[in-house]
């Protein structure tokens, strides 16, 4: 059984900087993508931006500016820099495994953590 479990979030002030992680234990597939979602309260969950394998393609939201970097070590953890932080970014940020390639839609993606909360205060 597949888990995601994420990890670094916390309260930071505007223009700070937060490295989220997300560790994966169990089995994956040859073909499959990971990725970050936010939900900030009284919104629905919104993608920022995942990375496919094979190939290591990432991509992001339409409106993500060059804040915000995905990377992995390349086996099981998943990475979301997050510099320039503002108070908008507030959100619980979720990590999320898709069977799908380049999946955008959080209803793509078939396994989710428990999320971490990103608080940014003015």
């Amino acid at each position: 059984q597949l888990q995601l479990v994420e990890s670094g979030g916390g309260s930071v002030q505007t223009g700070g900087s937060l490295r989220l992680s997300c560790a994966a234990s169990g089995r994956t597939f040859s073909w499959y993508t990971m990725g970050w979602f936010r939900q900030a309260p009284g919104k629905q969950r919104e993608f920022v931006a995942a990375t496919s394998w094979p190939g290591n393609s990432s991509y992001y939201a339409d409106f993500m500016s060059d804040r915000f970097t995905i990377s992995s070590d390349g086996a099981n953890t998943l990475y979301l820099q997050m510099n320039t932080l503002k108070p908008e970014d507030t959100a619980v940020y979720y990590c999320a495994l898709s069977y799908t390639q380049l999946a955008r839609a959080a209803g793509a993606y078939n396994i989710w953590g428990q999320g971490t909360q990103v608080t940014v205060s003015s």
